[in-house]
């Protein structure tokens, strides 16, 4: 009967592997318990990373989408938030003018002109408004000013309507100046550019469109009606008091107009606003469910990795238990 053994130097080796092995483990469990993430992939996923890798270009699709989801969203709000303070002020002030003007009170109609000039410099300084450093109503002109100041507009518009001596002439000639293409609205007060914002992508294969320009009818009408109380201030029709009531009165008549179609102008922001917010609340959806995918391929499940850590730290201290033993053995404890 023939006996196998194993030589010292073969043992030592054995031992020596195991050791390391065992404590290979043990750092790659700690690892994984501390972090929470497989530390082995590719045994993970069997070697196909094809999932994981498409997991990870939807999320970072998904991403960028978030950023220009939050980019829309701050523009369509300042845009909507700009149309309400016109708005509020477009509505207000056109009662005040027709109360004014039901008054046939030179007094009040002369308090009502001279704060309509402070008007059409809120409806000028509004329009300029600017996010993130790019002007919001300037079309793809975002890099300057979408309209003029207001000294610059009325200066052109008292010139324009000094010969005038009746309200309805007057009238007229300003329906030409602001609202003939070309005329004097297209070529002095607006400095934005002819072509709309583009609308901005916030999903795969949808957009929404947050681009109003200065020069939409409603900011005509809007400037119009304030220009007519105001260039009474500035001595239109001076001398023909009920040509000024009737000014004012038309005054207060336009801007209700134009409260109406920047009620319009606002309505249309505010759909954009709402397809963003679903198309934002889809993509967060989207992420999460990508990113549970995602968990479940490489997250470690602390339970069996607390398990098989325990069982490999009682593996290595039984290996230290042998490797003791056989340091101790000898052949005179063994004959003794």
């Amino acid at each position: 009967m023939s006996i196998q053994s194993i030589g010292d130097l073969a043992l030592n080796f054995q031992s020596t592997r195991a050791n390391a092995q065992i404590k290979s483990d043990l750092s790659r469990l700690n690892m994984e318990l501390a972090s929470g993430k497989k530390s082995d992939l590719g045994a993970a996923t069997s070697g196909d990373y094809g999932p994981l890798v498409a997991i990870e270009r939807s999320l970072r699709f998904l991403g960028a989408f978030a950023t220009a989801n939050a980019e829309a969203t701050l523009f369509a709000s300042t845009t909507q938030n700009a149309l309400e303070t016109i708005q509020d002020q477009t509505s207000d002030f056109g009662s005040e003018l027709l109360v004014a003007a039901s008054s046939a009170s030179m007094a009040s109609v002369g308090i009502v002109a001279s704060n309509a000039r402070v008007q059409v410099e809120m409806v000028l300084s509004t329009l300029n408004t600017q996010v993130a450093g790019r002007s919001v109503f300037a079309g793809t002109a975002t890099d300057s000013a979408a309209v003029i100041d207001a000294d610059t507009l009325m200066t052109a518009l008292q010139s324009l309507t000094a010969a005038e001596t009746s309200a309805a002439d007057l009238e007229t000639t300003l329906d030409a100046w602001f609202d003939t293409p070309g005329g004097g609205f297209d070529s002095l007060v607006y400095l934005g550019s002819a072509s709309d914002l583009a609308p901005m992508q916030i999903a795969a294969g949808e957009s929404a469109s947050v681009g109003v320009k200065a020069d939409e009818a409603a900011f005509r009408t809007t400037l119009k009606g304030f220009a007519m109380a105001a260039l009474i201030d500035g001595g239109a029709l001076a001398g023909f008091e009920n040509e000024q009531i009737a000014l004012t009165k038309r005054a207060g008549e336009t801007l209700l107009t134009a409260d109406n179609d920047l009620a319009v102008l606002r309505a249309e922001i505010g759909m954009s606003e709402a397809q963003i917010d679903q198309a934002a609340i889809r993509n967060t959806a989207e992420i999460s469910s990508m990113e549970i995918a995602r968990s479940a391929i490489t997250s470690a499940d602390p339970y069996a990795t607390a398990t098989e850590l325990e069982t490999v730290s009682a593996q290595l201290e039984m290996l230290y238990t042998l490797t003791a033993r056989l340091s101790r053995l000898n052949l005179s404890d063994y004959l003794r």
